[in-house]
């Protein structure tokens, strides 16, 4: 990550601590948790932030407490989506995420699922987009083994980096 303080980014001190290695997430949610907060898990790319993210994002936060988003590293965004991803690198999607008032923590995860986050924080749930269904979640029962739940939230999937892309270009080549 950047410097807040670098010429040129003059990102907020609250914005940069929200950013949080997987230790400092790990003390950041037992903190939270002595205070007798609830903690929501949303996780994904983030890859060009569309309303569609900031919908997902504003439905997890309200199921209540605070709202933790794990995102993929950029080498996990490859492996998932392929070559030329993802157009913007991890810090500068975690800076953005981390700029939306819903969102209370951000974390960047090598892994290709969100799984080991899960086991470390245990989050009282899960929220993941309408592109799935609470049978589909990959990780659903990571979660309900210790007793947590997984929600679905936000608008029905009309929004998708990919479909952005495949757009706009070919738009220009036409």
């Amino acid at each position: 990550m950047h410097r807040a303080d670098t010429p040129g980014h003059t990102t907020s001190l609250s914005t940069k601590s929200k950013i949080l290695s997987r230790d400092e997430l790990r003390q950041r949610v037992e903190e939270w948790r002595r205070a007798g907060e609830h903690i929501t898990l949303a996780n994904g790319n983030f890859d060009l932030l569309h309303v569609g993210h900031v919908r997902y994002l504003h439905g997890a936060k309200a199921l209540g407490g605070k709202l933790v988003v794990a995102i993929n590293s950029d080498q996990s965004v490859r492996a998932l989506k392929g070559k030329g991803r993802p157009v913007m690198p991890e810090n500068e999607r975690a800076e953005i995420v981390a700029a939306l008032a819903d969102v209370d923590a951000v974390v960047v995860f090598p892994e290709l699922d969100v799984r080991a986050i899960i086991r470390e924080i245990r989050p009282d749930v899960q929220a993941k987009g309408t592109d799935y269904t609470i049978d589909s979640v990959p990780e659903r029962d990571t979660v309900t083994e210790y007793g947590g739940r997984v929600e679905i939230v936000g608008d029905p999937k009309d929004h998708s980096t990919s479909e952005i892309l495949r757009t706009r270009f070919s738009q220009r080549k036409s």
